[in-house]
């Protein structure tokens, strides 16, 4: 049984444009994170812990963020109060993209579908994937880069969960720490497109 993408989920779409950086410009940004051949096999293990708890992460992901009005109010309706229906349909694409961090390629298709996901924080796409009216035209670039540090340390817990061995889940956090950085250094692009 094929389960359904998530509305708005648009990866592998020939729609996408396809992403300004090139593949030897993505190999020497995993160079400044030490990224190596062996992260990407610690995010596949780190995949099939994870993405069995995707709604238990999310609950985790966004109690934080409901938690602090100044994140919350980035998923506004018109009315300026938060806009359930945006917020599932954020939450399912947020769920497909922990299955993605961890069992993707990063190749030209991912690149491309990350310049999207920046768009998406960014005003030149913000609240048009899901028709939100909304007065949050951005996600704050502060709050992007910050958001690496909750999206990063509450995931340990996740893959102990399993009762792997320490030193397997230190192999697994620091390949999520990576990717979860090199993910919000893609979607900075937007912000400074001249100068990233």
């Amino acid at each position: 049984m094929t389960i359904p993408a998530p509305a708005g989920y648009t990866y592998d779409s020939a729609e996408l444009a396809p992403s300004p950086l090139s593949l030897g410009e993505l190999a020497q940004l995993q160079n400044s994170l030490l990224w190596s051949p062996d992260d990407a096999a610690a995010l596949r293990r780190a995949g099939e812990i994870l993405v069995p708890q995707t709604d238990r992460i999310l609950d985790v992901w966004y109690g934080f963020v409901g938690a602090h009005p100044h994140l919350v109010a980035t998923f506004a309706g018109a009315d300026g109060q938060p806009d359930p229906a945006y917020l599932a349909a954020v939450r399912a694409r947020f769920g497909q993209w922990i299955a993605d961090v961890c069992t993707r390629e990063y190749d030209a298709n991912w690149l491309a579908y990350q310049d999207e996901i920046a768009r998406r924080h960014h005003t030149s796409g913000k609240n048009r994937t899901d028709g939100v009216d909304s007065p949050a035209t951005h996600i704050p670039l502060r709050h992007l880069i910050a958001f690496i540090v909750p999206i990063t340390v509450t995931i340990r817990e996740f893959l102990a969960a399993t009762g792997a061995p320490a030193t397997e889940v230190d192999v697994m956090y620091h390949a999520w720490f990576k990717a979860i950085t090199l993910s919000a250094t893609l979607w900075a692009r937007p912000y400074s497109p001249d100068l990233w």
